[in-house]
């Protein structure tokens, strides 16, 4: 049998049902009854719901028309992307001041690394204190989590919700976990949920039963990992969460240039390109910076703060925007720059009450080409020009 590397005491903690919670601060005539948030046309999609729609079926990513059909009584507002990145902001201050070292794994989503703490009792009274700031700072409720590991924490925020929180004491794990639904552990979607049920694995204590090379041999190389977590082990590090992380793509060109529409089509698949990799690195940016180096070697930049997001067309909107601000000089550019940074966990759930189910559908066909032939294979028409070295003009080092 496996054993813990080592003992951790790790926290984590789970704003409930962030988007809605935001929602009823602004507006208190909303609490208590069904209410979606999501595009606000049949065509849009549910981004988050109450705990009151929930009850009728409705979940996140679905249809907004199934939504309406589930529930017709329901309320439905657009959400505002901007409102919930300043409560992400705020929350994770008032984190970040009490612990020695935290992650940040999505905007409303954290892990609290206490290990070496005084004492194990003591890292559970400084959860519910920092549960109990968070609401007096913020107006939210968040729920927690508290044992040895990533993995066993996370299911027990689960289970505590809403507004809970659960303590899960070394030497359990296995224990707490057993009764629970198989589809309750981290890992486990529809998918492998659905090939497990057809197994007659239901619950955690027949997988932990079943021997590891047979949950390997049906489920793949995520199979040992789903049976170890099954098991209650799990040693993944909590990562220290920092605004700094960033990705960026830049260009020096062999010929300097002045041409606005090659440089802005430049930026657009440098963008592109970038978004992408956020996507399938489930990640979000909250920052973006755009810069220019003059032939004079003069460098500028230009930064700005936006909402959380990995959408081309916000993204891409930002950057043109820096760009027409950043440049005024109006002599030859020798490089061209874009860098986002602010970087958090979360995929693409902030985002989808702002678009309809086609965008979603559109974004995730481009991707599944993109991982499967390359990034360079789908782009917008702006930077098709730029597809081939002897068709780009200003053709140099990217980095």
């Amino acid at each position: 049998m496996l054993q813990n590397i080592k003992d951790q005491n790790i926290i984590h903690l789970d704003l409930d049902s962030f988007f809605v919670s935001v929602e009823r601060l602004r507006e208190p005539k909303l609490r208590d009854i069904p209410l979606l948030i999501g595009g606000s046309t049949n065509r849009g999609v549910v981004a988050s719901c109450s705990y009151e729609a929930r009850k009728f079926g409705i979940h996140s990513a679905m249809p907004m028309k199934t939504a309406r059909r589930l529930c017709p009584h329901a309320t439905v507002i657009g959400g505002d992307s901007e409102l919930y990145s300043k409560y992400s902001h705020l929350v994770t201050d008032v984190i970040k001041e009490q612990v020695p070292l935290y992650e940040k794994s999505s905007i409303d989503e954290f892990y609290v690394d206490l290990s070496g703490m005084e004492r194990f009792h003591n890292s559970y009274l400084l959860a519910k204190k920092i549960k109990k700031d968070i609401k007096r700072e913020s107006g939210l409720n968040i729920s927690f989590g508290h044992s040895i590991n990533k993995t066993v924490s996370k299911v027990a925020t689960n289970e505590s919700k809403p507004n809970g929180y659960c303590r899960v004491e070394k030497g359990a794990e296995k224990f707490f976990l057993s009764p629970l639904t198989v589809n309750k552990i981290p890992q486990v979607g529809e998918k492998t949920y659905q090939t497990l049920r057809s197994m007659g694995v239901l619950k955690v204590r027949t997988l932990q039963q079943m021997p590891v090379d047979l949950v390997e041999n049906v489920l793949g190389k995520n199979g040992r990992s789903i049976w170890q977590k099954a098991q209650g082990i799990d040693h993944n590090p909590v990562k220290p969460y920092s605004e700094r992380k960033s990705m960026s793509s830049e260009r020096t060109f062999n010929r300097d240039t002045t041409n606005v529409f090659q440089l802005k089509s430049l930026l657009v698949g440098m963008t592109e390109r970038l978004a992408f990799k956020l996507r399938k690195e489930q990640k979000l940016t909250a920052c973006v910076t755009v810069k220019i180096r003059y032939s004079d070697f003069d460098t500028q930049s230009m930064q700005c703060r936006l909402p959380y997001t990995a959408c081309d067309h916000i993204l891409i909107d930002k950057v043109k925007e820096l760009f027409d601000k950043l440049y005024q000089r109006r002599m030859l550019i020798r490089l061209i720059g874009v860098r986002f940074s602010h970087l958090v966990g979360g995929g693409y759930q902030i985002n989808l009450f702002e678009d309809t189910e086609e965008r979603i559908n559109l974004y995730q066909a481009m991707d599944h080409i993109r991982k499967r032939f390359g990034d360079s294979k789908v782009k917008r028409a702006t930077a098709m020009h730029l597809r081939h070295p002897k068709m780009n003009p200003f053709n140099g080092i990217a980095t």
